[in-house]
């Protein structure tokens, strides 16, 4: 294709990129380098028969003519990704100086909030995205074992849980895990303990969270896979069942392979949203419990005093996270990419 033909092709594509996701990123980084105005204050003192007394007021049109004029608000540099609030580096080097061990020094890294949040993100990205990837695979090979009359309401089924909103299904799976629901009464009763709440204990609510990414993301890993065992080659396959190589034996040596590229894909997908968590934890009502980097940056925009400053940080390092955790999978896509072309 000429150069020519082939930027007038892409050219819609990069316009909405850069008008929707680079100009965006930009202000967001743009809005991470400054804080909110302080209040201006006016302190009085007022004397009387009895004593001078000390009064302080805040002058409301003083404030607000200052955000006016300067309406990014105060230039902070870095100073916002450096705060207690985020990276915290001087409250990490005096735990680290005080710590007398490892276990202590985890622990006061754990009463930090970004930290604490970045705990719970990494561990609901790295259970989820492999369960996903595992249960997805076999409900594909599952219902592509079935015979066609059943096929279809399986398939409709297997995919109630993307069709249901986020959102809606949290709320729905919570209600049910009260202790007066379903699920905690039964619970109540086969552990002979009235007192048991789901909802009570940090690690359980972990749990709770990590079983409904799976149950709501699996569907999308499903189809995926569904759709790629169409493809799968039957010469190939019927060769291998010649050889005499067992069901097991063809899902490994032939089904797996051949759906690696999709793996990839749903991966990536996985990593990207599973990074980003945040309705499980609102409509479960587990922010008690569990935190996310989504959830912070939630908790700074919402209420009266919004930190756009300090919500603009945790977006940019929440960014930074996924490109991380992205890179090893697109520098291997890559190589594969660039070993099959030469």
């Amino acid at each position: 294709m000429p150069h020519r033909t082939f930027l007038w092709f892409i050219l819609p594509s990069l316009a909405a990129m850069i008008l929707f996701i680079f100009f965006p990123i930009i202000s967001v980084v743009i809005q991470s380098l400054y804080v909110e105005h302080e209040q201006v204050v006016i302190t009085s003192e007022n004397c009387g028969p009895f004593g001078c007394q000390t009064e302080t007021t805040v002058d409301l049109e003083a404030t607000q003519e200052l955000r006016d004029a300067q309406p990014l608000g105060r230039f902070n540099g870095l100073g916002t990704y450096v705060n207690r609030g985020h990276l915290a580096t001087q409250e990490l080097a005096t735990a680290w100086a005080e710590s007398e061990s490892l276990g202590a020094f985890w622990g006061q890294v754990m009463n930090l909030p970004f930290y604490r949040a970045l705990a719970f993100t990494l561990t609901y990205t790295f259970v989820c995205t492999p369960l996903v990837l595992g249960l997805g695979l076999a409900i594909a090979l599952g219902v592509n074992g079935l015979p066609r009359v059943f096929r279809g309401p399986t398939i409709f089924f297997s995919l109630l849980p993307m069709i249901v909103t986020p959102l809606i299904g949290s709320l729905i799976l919570f209600w049910m895990i009260d202790a007066e629901g379903i699920i905690g009464k039964s619970l109540q009763v086969l552990l002979d303990d009235p007192e048991l709440s789901l909802k009570a204990s940090p690690t359980l609510t972990w749990i709770t969270l990590i079983i409904y990414g799976v149950w709501s993301s699996a569907p999308f890993a499903f189809v995926i896979f569904y759709a790629g065992l169409q493809t799968v080659p039957g010469e190939t396959l019927e060769a291998a069942m010649i050889d005499g190589a067992s069901r097991w034996e063809r899902i490994r040596y032939v089904v797996i392979p051949h759906l690696a590229p999709l793996a990839v894909f749903v991966t990536l997908i996985q990593l990207m949203d599973n990074f980003k968590v945040f309705e499980p934890i609102v409509g479960f009502s587990a922010e008690a419990s569990a935190q996310s980097l989504s959830w912070i940056i939630y908790n700074d925009l919402r209420g009266d005093t919004q930190r756009f400053g300090s919500a603009a940080a945790t977006s940019m390092l929440t960014i930074i996270g996924v490109a991380i955790l992205l890179s090893p999978v697109l520098i291997r896509t890559w190589r594969d990419f660039n070993r099959k072309r030469v």
